[in-house]
């Protein structure tokens, strides 16, 4: 046995070293490869009793639903908000949701935790890591691993203008000279920010703010920090990663420093230490970026094990609010179903704004613009970013969800509710895990008061709730935030009940026109089927049961609704913005 755990060393040694080779093939490195993967296998404490996690392992099923939220987005009087957020997954969430990503709860210097002051400790003003832990202990916990740029604030970045300490070789640098053109990036901002070091003016790579400073992973000194970062998020027990911004890691001038080789070999690299020292902890790549670009990162079942679906929320908002389905239908045809230990992390709300590159190609400059324009008209704000020839484009839409499904390209209609339920009832059905911002699970609207005192224009769906306040409104049944909420964790408990919604179960798409939006799910025993089909239209909608092909011998029933299909000669009668899920099987 012992000599068996020592070949399993040797080869995770081994294969770590190749991966190594990869990374650093253009860098002279001062440490020999071998000595190198040696370190990082101590860092990460995976010893001798470790064993090969088996290939194209699933750490999900259809129980998994993952809840959204900062760790400040609920507060109560002389309460940590960590405590707060845990009283209400203890009296509100329950059973329904097992699982939460806290926000970045790092002490921070801006964008509201993704500028990390220190990687290793609790932001006070939230709570500690026995709060952490205590969440943990009853949800399975994610967390960012925000792995691309760090805060100007931080004791790293002050090393590296003193030109000592830990730190001060940690950052990437260029030269205004040098050839940036191809650069991608999210934002207008100044790429290189001027910075007065102890070896006079240096120019440090921003790729998103002049606070957040990008790291520099040709210096494996870096790699080696946030190996040691994974392992302690380990041990405060989390268990699902989301790497921030992860596309923009590694950088080349005179490249486009986005999804480049070595990148994705990083991310490779982590998940073969992660998946060693914890064997169903959980990796997601957050790469907000085209369509196509974005399945990169699926790898061979050996990068990410989950992907943000990011083109679903442009696409669904898209399809809701002009009653066409065409563009998402497109898209669901042409998306590939993941293979076992991969899937797709599905979401249409999020502490961001809903992003518009990763609609690129799949809908057209003038959906775009109509898109755009329906925001604008129900409150909303666009941010925007300088694109590789150098002009302006709208990177993402600001407002909140429940305001965005308020109306259609028309304006504001009655129908705002079933709206936002339909397009849950959607997200919900679909091949993947769900993540619901916790704005959504409440149908928080836009927030201009924070909007008007930050001035950044994400604080609008990034509402602070009283907590006693919340709690009044979730037991007044004529509040919409309890309609919602109510609605919303009904559709959670039908989900998490049927073998036919495992994230990896099959799913094709179906052809019902451009006004139902339908697809089909069929549990990996094949003996559940379920048809999910939504009315995108504010009109009633008829379809005939027979275009289904539903198997006559067996007894069909909405899951929602609790409506028996008795004869499937006749047509299913759709109000505005309903969703049946027909089933042959009830849980």
């Amino acid at each position: 046995m012992a000599e068996c755990a020592m070949n399993t060393l040797a080869v995770l040694s081994n294969k770590l070293i190749q991966q190594l080779a990869v990374i650093y093939a253009d860098i002279e490195l001062t440490i020999p490869l071998e000595s190198l993967a040696q370190r990082l296998i101590g860092e990460m404490r995976i010893d001798e009793q470790c064993t090969p996690p088996p290939p194209f392992s699933n750490h999900w099923s259809e129980r998994d639903v993952v809840m959204i939220t900062y760790g400040d987005s609920l507060l109560r009087d002389n309460e940590k908000p960590l405590l707060t957020l845990q009283h209400f997954a203890d009296n509100y969430l329950q059973d329904h949701i097992n699982s939460i990503h806290i926000l970045p709860f790092f002490p921070y210097s801006s964008d509201d935790g993704f500028s990390v002051i220190d990687y290793s400790s609790v932001n006070e003003s939230l709570g500690d890591w026995q709060d952490i832990k205590a969440i943990a202990t009853k949800k399975r916990l994610m967390s960012d691993l925000v792995i691309n740029h760090c805060s100007s604030r931080s004791l790293w970045f002050d090393n590296f203008i003193k030109g000592a300490g830990q730190g001060h070789d940690y950052f990437f640098t260029a030269s205004p000279q040098n050839d940036l053109s191809q650069v991608v990036r999210p934002r207008t901002s100044p790429l290189l920010r001027a910075t007065d070091t102890a070896h006079g003016e240096q120019y440090v790579w921003c790729t998103f703010s002049h606070d957040q400073v990008d790291l520099d992973f040709r210096n494996p000194e870096v790699l080696s920090q946030f190996v040691k970062i994974i392992r302690q998020y380990l041990d405060n027990g989390v268990r699902i990663f989301r790497m921030d911004a992860v596309a923009f890691l590694w950088k080349v001038v005179g490249s486009s420093s986005i999804n480049l080789p070595q990148t994705h070999e990083v991310v490779r690299l982590l998940r073969t230490l992660i998946e060693h020292a914890q064997p169903d902890a959980v990796i997601i790549t957050e790469t907000n970026i085209p369509n196509t670009q974005n399945l990169t990162y699926f790898g061979n079942a050996n990068e990410a094990h989950c992907i943000y679906n990011f083109s679903l929320p442009p696409l669904l908002i898209n399809s809701l609010i002009t009653g066409n389905c065409l563009y998402l239908k497109r898209w669901l045809m042409s998306m590939p179903p993941a293979q076992d230990g991969t899937t797709y992390f599905n979401f249409i709300a999020s502490h961001d704004g809903i992003g518009l590159r990763p609609a690129e190609g799949l809908l057209s400059d003038q959906e775009i613009s109509l898109l755009i324009n329906t925001m604008k008209n129900f409150g909303g704000a666009i941010s925007w970013r300088t694109s590789e020839s150098g002009e302006q484009k709208a990177y993402e839409m600001n407002i909140s969800l429940f305001d965005a499904l308020q109306g259609t390209v028309n304006g504001p209609d009655k129908w705002g509710m079933q709206r936002f339920i339909c397009a849950h009832s959607i997200m919900l059905g679909l091949e993947g895990i769900p993540g619901i911002y916790i704005h959504s699970l409440l149908g928080t609207r836009n927030d201009y008061e924070k909007l008007k005192n930050t001035h950044h224009n994400r604080s609008i769906n990034r509402h602070r709730w009283d907590y006693q306040r919340l709690e009044t409104q979730l037991a007044d049944d004529t509040s919409p935030h309890a309609q919602v909420f109510k609605h919303m964790l009904t559709l959670i408990d039908i989900r998490t009940a049927q073998k036919a919604f495992h994230p990896n179960a099959t799913q094709f798409t179906l052809h019902l026109g451009l006004n139902l939006f339908g697809f089909w799910r069929q549990s990996q025993d094949r003996r559940q089927s379920i048809f999910c089909i939504s009315n995108i239209t504010d009109e009633p909608l008829a379809l005939p049961i027979g275009e289904l092909n539903l198997i006559i011998t067996e007894q069909w029933q909405d899951l929602i609704s609790g409506k028996v299909f008795d004869d499937l000669t006749q047509a299913i009668e759709l109000a505005p913005y309903q969703t049946v899920w027909i089933s042959n099987k009830v849980s």
